[in-house]
């Protein structure tokens, strides 16, 4: 295993890497958006939240395309607007989810999608005032979806998909998150192979540990470097994902 000081200064050429292209292709899974001006905050926030409770055990990319296909689609655009879910019929909701296949299962993600957007609906009123209760705080939003209100955020809630969405909207929903060094790396199978191939884990803990296990090893390693560990995701998720093809990290 490398010393500390070395995995930083290969987790910064990862990163570097990452951002001139010499990683291979880096387009985003959720680069799949219709780009938003300053004053649709709330909507982008809504098309940044809603489908990520519905990314479990599925392709990412086609996720996003069919968010992107349902938002432009003006007989389905509704579903990105919690009053309208709140307040039309479950049956209207599930043919809109299904027809670009935004959602998969008629049960299951219909109803999750619902629940998020009239927990909000019915506290906050719009992700605008729910982020603004936040304070934009990390810590608070996380006290706040996977404690207060953790049965109003089913699967959000989960700490894997919590700290992603979190690096989301800070990334593509314009939230300026405080204590944003918190957000944990999410390991995915992605980054447990590049954790096992920088030495953070053996291939043994990468079989027995739990993922928070792995998530804490990261932060322990990163702490003080200046990179925070949800900065690392992409790199590292690309990395594996592209066959490691960028090598020159020695």
């Amino acid at each position: 295993m490398e010393t500390n000081g070395s995995l930083i200064q290969t987790c910064q050429k990862l990163i570097d890497a990452y951002k001139t292209g010499k990683i291979g292709q880096t387009r985003m899974p959720e680069d799949s958006n219709p780009g938003f001006a300053e004053d649709k905050w709330d909507m982008r926030l809504a098309y940044f939240t809603l489908p990520m409770a519905l990314n479990y055990q599925r392709d990412s990319y086609k996720l996003w395309e069919a968010a992107l296909e349902t938002f432009r689609d003006p007989e389905t655009h509704f579903v990105f607007d919690i009053a309208e879910v709140s307040s039309r019929r479950e049956e209207e909701v599930r043919a809109a989810l299904l027809k670009h296949r935004l959602a998969l299962q008629p049960n299951k993600h219909i109803h999750t999608w619902r629940i998020i957007a009239t927990t909000v609906k019915n506290n906050w009123g719009s992700f605008d005032n729910f982020m603004k209760a936040t304070d934009g705080d990390f810590l608070k939003l996380k006290q706040l979806v996977q404690s207060d209100f953790k049965k109003g955020f089913p699967y959000l809630s989960g700490p894997k998909i919590f700290n992603y969405w979190s690096f989301i909207i800070s990334t593509y929903g314009g939230v300026n998150l405080k204590n944003r060094y918190q957000i944990d790396i999410a390991p995915d199978t992605h980054i447990i192979q590049c954790s096992v191939k920088l030495g953070v884990i053996t291939q043994g803990e990468a079989e027995k540990l739990s993922k928070e296990n792995i998530s804490q090893r990261w932060r322990e390693i990163l702490k003080g470097s200046g990179i925070d560990p949800i900065d690392m995701h992409p790199p590292l998720w690309f990395w594996s994902r592209n066959n490691f093809i960028f090598d020159q990290i020695g």
